[in-house]
């Protein structure tokens, strides 16, 4: 019999433990469903991960590689309001990929005094970089708004970000977020900006936005271009 390595094993392991806490929660999976999902023995499972915890510490550290990329902000250039788009919509992108730590964050943080830490770092971070593209927003005009309302923009747009999956599942607990969760939290948080927009911008991310919840939060060949465009 051929043998897996113990590298792809590990993949193997943690992306369908990642599967199933998405879709079930993390506190209803166990270690022999994931083992069974993989189709290897609980005990090389737990060759590879003696407990579920160390599971979810290694998914962690993959979504914070993940949820820092979001915090980039333009180089060498005035912010634009797609900048703003493109940093929801990638936070939003990551969120729906590790949902299961959003979904099951309460539940987590009673366990994890190191996860604690990490996410209200990430919720920390979230909103300094929302604030500096609000700030460089209203540095060209674009947006009106002073200096301490710019900050509580920022920090309730971190806080749709956190919670919106949970409002979500509230709603509708049987449905399996997708693309369609993705765009509405999107854009409900571009909803914040909206009122301190000029006419112009305010225009530009209605129809973004109108456009986006159309589109179930995917993208097609043109907005790929222009996320691409964006990112540079």
């Amino acid at each position: 019999m051929e043998h897996k390595p113990k590298r792809q094993t590990r993949e193997r392991i943690r992306n369908a433990a990642l599967l199933l806490f998405n879709r079930f929660g993390e506190p209803n999976v166990t270690l022999s469903a994931i083992a069974a999902d993989v189709g290897i023995s609980h005990g090389n499972l737990h060759y590879h991960y003696p407990s579920k915890d160390r599971i979810v510490d290694e998914l962690v550290q993959d979504f914070l590689v993940e949820i820092e990329a979001t915090f980039a902000l333009p180089g060498g250039r005035t912010v634009e309001a797609d900048d703003l788009w493109l940093f929801l919509h990638l936070t939003f992108e990551t969120i729906l990929r590790h949902r299961f730590l959003y979904r099951d964050l309460i539940e987590l943080l009673s366990r994890h005094r190191l996860i604690e830490k990490q996410i209200r770092r990430v919720i920390e971070e979230q909103t300094r970089t929302a604030e500096a593209l609000l700030s460089g927003l209203a540095a060209t005009g674009a947006l009106v708004v002073d200096a301490a309302e710019t900050r509580a923009l920022a920090e309730r747009m971190a806080f749709v970000a956190t919670w919106w999956l949970c409002h979500a599942l509230v709603l509708n607990p049987r449905a399996e977020p997708d693309g369609d969760t993705l765009a509405k939290g999107v854009a409900r948080c571009l909803s914040l900006a909206a009122p301190y927009l000029r006419e112009e911008e305010r225009a530009h991310f209605d129809k973004l936005s109108g456009h986006y919840i159309k589109k179930g939060g995917n993208k097609n060949d043109g907005e790929e271009n222009k996320v691409e465009a964006v990112r540079r």
